[in-house]
């Protein structure tokens, strides 16, 4: 069924149904903690330092796809709904990020090194998140 031929009550701006945007938004919020919850590890090891951030960085490409593909299934998304979906995965997640950030620093350990390096790293998956998306989207059918 096409979102034209629903009723108006089912239909989103977005292309897609109520249900589908509030587990978009709740995977979102999901996997912004488990990130969250990595780097606060990791972030004292030393990831954001010399050749370990760009490690970082390029292990959170190949990282993200598990991650896309399991918000996808959760939301049970359409191939054409890829990048719309994660848009609204990475607004909960950025969303969330900037309240840690701002309100909550030693989540990521309190010193400034640390917070601002969680901050980039999760700002950096989330643009690889809609990047990947971006890829992996198809058209309406």
């Amino acid at each position: 069924m096409s979102d034209i031929s629903k009723p108006a009550a089912m239909r989103s701006k977005l292309s897609l149904e109520k249900h589908q945007i509030g587990l978009c938004l709740l995977v979102g919020a999901l996997l912004w903690f488990v990130a969250a919850m990595m780097l606060q590890i990791l972030g004292p090891m030393g990831i954001y330092e010399g050749s370990s951030r760009v490690i970082l960085y390029v292990l959170i490409i190949p990282g993200t796809v598990p991650f896309l593909l399991i918000g996808f299934r959760v939301a049970k998304l359409e191939a054409h709904q890829y990048f719309v979906g994660t848009a609204l995965m990475d607004m909960a997640a950025m969303l969330l990020d900037g309240v840690a950030l701002a309100w909550f620093p030693a989540l990521y350990g309190g010193e400034a090194e640390l917070v601002a390096g969680a901050g980039a790293a999760i700002l950096w998956g989330a643009a690889v998140a809609l990047g990947l998306a971006f890829f992996m989207n198809r058209t309406e059918p």
